[in-house]
């Protein structure tokens, strides 16, 4: 191992000197509670709107909002409706007599916006400026030790800076005010190590910047590395300290170290110990990972060696009853979703997140654009200049952080980027998102292909900060796939971020707690507030799985291989492990039967294809559906794929067979109706266009009606003939064969009373778009309860939002959920559902069944409640009718594109015809339906 050690710009070698036993470590004694969750009461006044004008008490850390205090307002307000209250805090503590000849700080982890500390009476010093910035006073000369003491907080909601309410007040988000983060006492020696940043690389080299405070002659700082369980890594080492020195640097280096990167988190600790003369004085711990992040300009990041893909998302601290407050508990859950959906990384949109945050980000691997605030407006030089001290240094040691953005869309002060630099011992790339600056295109929300000589057109590294934007059900999973595979590909993207997380729908203690998302400007989560989980969860749970399966159909011929592909950035998928289920279903029962195994990750490097054997046994055939399930090396779900092994004609026929009695077929035609009779159910068709008019059975009439109706297209009806057949009565409407769309339908009433329903049609002439094609029926939505049903489920989806459904056997109750607008229920009940096999409609009434025995038909089921904000991107077209059976449906779109500038998977629908012109069954579309309308289903 090799030792240089350097005092200030001075190196040399020392020689190895021991690690004395623990000496005095840093006392932390917290005045509020550590999160929301332990939170602790402080006399509060507030001095405008809401509870104000008394003195009361608030728990600290909180948003004085969500306990009823103030007002309200959304960065996007007017002035006129800007809350601009004051409030008051007062705490009285106890500080321990042997603290007196200690160095004591007061510690605010983030308080909004202005604020003015006193300690007995005293100012601690300047008002802070910036609402997400730790900052502390030394409290030394102005305590009682032993003694009770009076801590007075004055927070002003709105700065008297103007950049500071322009960077951060006037943002594209909820503005609160209060002490939201904890607040705690510091005391470490006079003489002591104030703050350590440490470059660690991957190649095990170290180095670390000490900043010592009163530093006196004959002393030295000595340091030891550990691995978490508590071991030593290497021989320590030290440095000497001269009288006057506010800063020494240590650079040593270390044999057999494990890096840090997202997929293999690992960490060490290195602690410090300031000596005179073999004394401990005091002794500083510090948490860090080895890893090496380059920006290799024109190419992409490289960490530790390897180039990068961020599968990102921009995540907010938010909780609807707490506001920007948190906890680790919070923190927690957060990082597990994002991780549960496969990405790994985080952008902190729009200023520095909770410590815990980056620490859990840290140990469980991702990596983090740390962000300093501002949106279409910046800090100006003085101000900025505090703030961006008070980030770097808090969060300079956290191998999660791979980049600095500073600002956000135009929020950017140019004159602040050096010094991100200049407090970043690692020297990690400053970006201003949203623009073409330092190596980076990051521009927002652009179209699949956008910009010439920009952009993907270019030659800058790619990597949109925000992209996607999920409002209401559109972005996120929408178009993903399209954009993902284009990055994936292109050697210049470095991936992006996903606009944003989850909604940020807040309680309104002033409006009977109601969510309020400021109509379209918050719901733009995957997740809902309360982290329900939308559609596009698992879309881009799939999308963004490490693992990629060829997409194959299972035939008979199918040995229990499957090719594999490995989009890992440093894991071989022998280290995961594979899970496979062979399910039997039953109709309505759902899955009946099960077989389960497991089989070892193959021997496959990252960005390498290989094959996944699964072993399956001799009776496969029998089972209806093939589940696989991948692992991560820590034992955590990756994402579990499906494959139809019997096709919807297979199932079709145990469901004919199940029906119950048989009786002759009756037929009468009076008027305009024909009117069929068979195994006491009664059905009534158009003479003049054959439609099913009216359906009964001994329990009364099941207002299942008006279809088939073609959903788009001219329907110009010719005759309709009925017929006797083996299987029972055919009733058979033509069309004409030049002007209308829908070309033939037939409707056979069998001796058991089920109906099969045998359509052909053209959706539009040749060679032209369309929204959507298929048939539709009636059926009064007030009545219906519920859904069972086989199919890709349990979410709908759209055509450029088909993953993250897997095909089984569903059940939901109705509602009649808006994505993103209260009340959050999930999964919506309206809307497309793919690869549909068959459905039991529950009702009010009677409950009936609708199955097909033709593949890649989707299910629609009514017209979902538009978003309140009429938005025709995210709101589809829907055809007419209630029920429809359809064989293409639209793309959704997001709030800043239109689907069709999303990617192929966006285009509008095409109808190709190369068959004969002259023979319409060969070029038409062909669906065929089987409906059961027994009673007591």
């Amino acid at each position: 191992m090799r030792l240089v050690f350097k005092v200030l710009s001075f190196c040399f070698v020392n020689v190895f000197i021991s690690l004395t036993a623990l000496g005095q470590q840093t006392e932390i004694k917290y005045l509020s509670g550590k999160g929301v969750d332990d939170a602790v009461d402080w006399e509060f006044y507030c001095a405008d709107g809401r509870k104000s004008g008394e003195w009361t008490t608030i728990p600290v850390p909180s948003c004085w909002e969500q306990l009823g205090f103030g007002g309200y307002n959304y960065g996007h307000a007017k002035d006129e409706e800007r809350a601009k209250e004051q409030g008051m805090y007062k705490y009285k503590f106890d500080v321990p007599s042997d603290w007196e000849d200690q160095q004591v700080k007061i510690v605010f982890k983030g308080s909004m916006t202005d604020t003015e500390v006193k300690i007995n009476g005293k100012s601690a010093g300047d008002i802070h400026q910036g609402a997400f910035y730790q900052f502390d006073y030394d409290i030394s000369e102005l305590l009682e030790y032993g003694e009770e003491n009076l801590l007075e907080v004055t927070v002003s909601k709105h700065s008297a800076n103007e950049s500071v309410n322009k960077a951060e007040r006037y943002s594209d988000f909820w503005i609160f005010g209060g002490i939201f983060r904890p607040v705690y006492l510091e005391a470490k020696p006079k003489a002591n190590i104030d703050r350590v940043a440490i470059d660690a690389k991957a190649d095990g080299s170290f180095m670390a910047d000490i900043f010592i405070k009163e530093a006196d002659k004959s002393m030295s700082v000595e340091g030891q590395v550990y691995r978490l369980d508590g071991s030593k890594v290497g021989r320590p080492f030290s440095v000497d300290v001269d009288l006057g020195d506010e800063e020494v640097c240590v650079i040593t280096d270390f044999d057999g170290i494990h890096t840090w990167n997202p997929e293999d988190p690992n960490l060490y600790n290195v602690v410090f110990t300031l000596k005179k003369k073999n004394k401990t004085i005091h002794e500083y711990k510090e948490r860090f990972g080895f890893r090496t992040v380059e920006v290799r300009d024109r190419d992409g990041i490289y960490v530790n060696g390897v180039k990068v893909k961020l599968k990102g998302v921009n995540r907010h601290t938010f909780r609807p009853e707490h506001g920007r407050a948190s906890s680790e508990a919070f923190s927690l859950e957060d990082i597990t979703l994002i991780k549960e959906m496969n990405m790994n990384a985080v952008r902190m949109s729009h200023y520095p997140p909770e410590t815990h945050f980056l620490d859990l980000c840290d140990s469980l691997g991702l990596f983090v654009l740390d962000e300093l605030t501002g949106w279409h407006d910046a800090y100006d030089t003085e101000v900025g200049t505090k703030l961006v001290k008070e980030m770097v240094i808090r969060d300079v040691n956290h191998p999660s952080i791979i980049l600095w953005d500073n600002g956000n869309e135009g929020g950017t002060n140019f004159e602040l980027d050096t010094l991100f630099t200049h407090y970043d011992i690692q020297k990690r790339r400053v970006i201003h998102p949203w623009n073409e600056f330092n190596g980076f295109a990051t521009q927002h929300y652009r179209p699949y292909d956008y910009g010439a000589g920009t952009f993907l057109h270019g030659h800058l590294i790619t990597m949109p900060t925000e992209f996607l934007h999920g409002m209401y059900d559109g972005g996120h999973g929408a178009g993903l796939y399209d954009y993902w595979e284009q990055m994936w590909n292109f050697p210049r993207a470095a991936g992006g971020f996903l606009w944003d997380f989850a909604d940020e729908g807040l309680v309104r203690t002033d409006k009977n707690n109601e969510i309020d998302t400021d109509g379209s400007h918050a719901p733009d989560g995957i997740l809902g507030p309360n982290l329900e989980k939308e559609g596009s969860y698992y879309a881009i749970k799939e999308i963004w799985a490490p693992i990629r399966f060829e997409d194959v159909d299972i035939t008979e011929y199918f040995d229990g291989s499957l090719n594999i592909e490995n989009r890992y950035l440093y894991t071989n998928l022998s280290e995961c492990s594979f899970e496979f289920e062979l399910a039997k279903t039953s109709y309505p029962e759902g899955i009946t039967d099960r077989y389960d195994g497991s089989v070892e990750g193959p021997d496959v490097a990252p960005r390498r294809n290989g094959e996944l054997k699964l072993g399956l046994p001799t009776d496969w055939m029998d089972y209806d559906i093939l589940y696989v399930t991948a692992k991560d090396k820590f034992g955590k779900e990756i994402y579990t794929w499906s494959w139809a092994i019997s096709l919807p004609e297979d199932i079709v026929k145990r469901i004919i067979r199940k029906s119950r009695s048989r009786t002759q077929v009756e037929h009468s035609e009076e008027g305009d109706v024909i009117e069929v009779k068979a195994a006491g159910i009664t059905y009534q068709f158009g003479k003049n266009d054959g439609l099913l008019k009216k359906v009964e059975n001994k329990d009364g009439e099941i207002p299942f009606n008006n279809g088939p109706d073609l959903s788009a297209g001219v329907t110009v009806f010719n005759e309709v003939k009925t017929e006797k057949t083996n299987e029972g009565l055919n009733i058979t409407a033509t069309f004409d064969a030049d002007t209308s769309r829908i070309k033939e339908l037939t409707w056979t009433i069998f001796p058991n009373g089920l109906a099969k329903l045998h359509v052909y049609y053209e959706p539009f002439e040749y060679d032209k778009d369309f929204d959507y094609m298929g048939i539709n029926f009636s059926y009064p939505e007030d009545l219906v309860e519920g859904i069972t049903w086989m199919g890709k489920g349990p979410y709908r989806v759209w055509k450029n939002r088909t993953h993250g459904v897997e095909l089984g056997v569903y059940g939901k109750d109705y509602n009649n959920t808006a994505t993103g607008v209260a009340p959050f229920i999930y999964p919506e009940f309206k809307g497309y559902f793919d690869d549909f096999y068959w459905a039991k409609i529950e009702s009010k009434e009677q409950d009936f069944t609708v199955a097909t025995s033709t593949e890649d038909v989707y299910l629609r089921l009514y017209t979902p409640a538009q978003a309140p904000e009429l938005f025709e991107r995210v709101n589809p077209l829907f055809p007419e009718g209630d029920i429809s059976f359809m064989q293409a449906i639209p793309p959704i779109g997001t709030k800043s594109n239109d689907a069709w500038n999303m990617g192929p998977s966006g285009h509008r629908n095409k109808f190709f015809d190369y068959g004969p012109y002259d023979d319409w069954r060969i070029r038409s579309k062909q669906m065929t339906l089987f409906f059961n309308f027994e009673a007591g289903q």
